[in-house]
């Protein structure tokens, strides 16, 4: 399920720099504008490249997209961008090879993609029109049959955040530096397809082209070079903007400095005042064991123990959205702390500690809970404080406090959501 955005966060994303919009429009712009000087709105040069002819499309193309796959993938190695963050559509693999087959036949058929067609018909070509009128006509009809076959395509082999690296299990640098070889090998093999079913003259080539090549290559092993850094080292060039108490005035801390000054750790009554914001959507993460859940634990927690945080990175990834919290809580604050960092670590937005762990918050919402019994013990790190009759889950009275006796809770709130990622999508279509 995808959660839906508060209007308030979108008014605020929207609103936040107008420019952004005219930055768009002139990408947009000059965009369409090398795709027509390209050719891409000629019909014709773009069918060709299905009888091995022409095929300018696919070298473009896909030259376009290494190149951006070993900056981006360089930018990673180096630190400056944190890949959990870079928006990965969701892979649903059946669904897929049928839309691409689809797709597919229109290309070969009609001889446009989506945004090629654009191109063609705001340059006043006629098949490009009716290709764009098809495109719409053909949304169209999926939107009003779209309930005859949704559970099949949303469902049928889903795989969530998918990658290539996730599929072989191989670093970044092996997985970039194998696709550009792939991509040198495919654009050699494609001029000699050309020249065998186009007579293209390769000798008139620039030999240019030879050293763009090698450079691309020589940076893809360079990346290989850098490696792929760690969740501890993400985490170590982690930081947070937060307001300093001047009017305006922010400041950017690390990790380390957000945990430090207590501003990562939420208290019992901010946490419980934002399961009932209906802006927001909580997510309680028990990181403690099976049995220490299954004796006692908030209503609605999930049980991920600790060991077992890394495993459901790529879920929380998948499906996170600007206005999703997520709280880990332990015991007290030590395995909740270890498991803030490898969220914070791994990209993962709105993460925060149960200030004092689960035995904070039955000092708080369970102090009048006469089936509850506080241990008088010295305790070791992470342990209970409290004595249970049964293993009764989350079906003591302070697991699920009554809104209207705590309606009015004073606590000093250090919640701030990090609107860091957005959906975006990508292609020629």
């Amino acid at each position: 399920m995808e959660y839906p955005f508060p209007l308030q966060i979108l008014q605020t994303v929207s609103a936040a720099n107008p420019w952004t919009y005219v930055v768009f429009g002139v990408i947009g712009f000059f965009f369409g504008y090398v795709l027509e000087i390209s050719g891409f709105g000629n019909s014709k040069k773009l069918a060709a490249q299905f009888y091995f002819r022409e095929l300018t499309v696919l070298k473009v193309m896909f030259g376009a997209i290494v190149t951006a796959m070993v900056l981006l993938f360089t930018m990673i190695g180096l630190g400056v961008v944190n890949f959990s963050l870079v928006w990965v559509n969701p892979t649903y693999l059946w669904s897929g090879i049928v839309g691409g087959l689809i797709m597919g036949v229109g290309f070969i058929v009609g001889g446009f993609c989506p945004g090629t067609s654009l191109v063609s018909a705001f340059t006043g070509k006629i098949d490009g029109i009716f290709f764009v009128l098809g495109v719409m006509a053909g949304i169209f009809a999926f939107g009003e049959t779209e309930w005859l076959y949704d559970y099949w395509w949303q469902t049928s082999g889903y795989l969530g955040r998918f990658t290539i690296m996730d599929w072989l299990n191989l670093p970044n640098g092996v997985v970039v530096t194998i696709i550009v070889a792939m991509a040198l090998f495919m654009f050699w093999g494609g001029e000699h397809l050309e020249r065998i079913f186009g007579n293209r003259d390769l000798s008139k080539e620039p030999k240019a082209r030879v050293y763009g090549a090698v450079a691309l290559f020589t940076v893809a092993l360079g990346v290989i070079v850098i490696g792929t850094p760690s969740v501890e080292q993400k985490y170590s060039r982690t930081f947070f903007t937060r307001e300093i108490g001047i009017e305006g005035a922010s400041i950017k801390i690390s990790a380390d400095e957000l945990l430090n000054k207590r501003l990562a750790q939420a208290s019992p009554a901010e946490v419980y005042k934002t399961m009932f914001d209906n802006a927001l959507v909580t997510v309680l993460l028990d990181v403690r064991s099976e049995g220490e859940y299954n004796l006692y634990h908030i209503n609605n927690a999930l049980n991920v123990p600790l060991a077992q945080v890394p495993t459901v990175v790529p879920q929380l990834l998948a499906r996170h959205s600007p206005n999703t919290i997520y709280f880990v809580m332990s015991n007290d604050e030590e395995a909740a702390t270890q498991a803030w960092k490898m969220l914070v670590g791994s990209g993962v937005g709105n993460v925060y500690i149960l200030e004092g762990g689960v035995n904070n918050w039955i000092a708080f919402f369970g102090v009048d809970d006469p089936e509850i019994k506080p241990v008088l013990a010295d305790f070791a790190a992470d342990e209970l404080h409290y004595q249970f009759p049964a293993a009764l889950g989350s079906r003591y009275a302070s697991c699920y406090p009554d809104p209207q006796e705590y309606e009015e809770l004073e606590y000093e709130p250090v919640i701030k959501l990090e609107l860091k990622r957005d959906k975006s999508g990508g292609g020629c279509g």
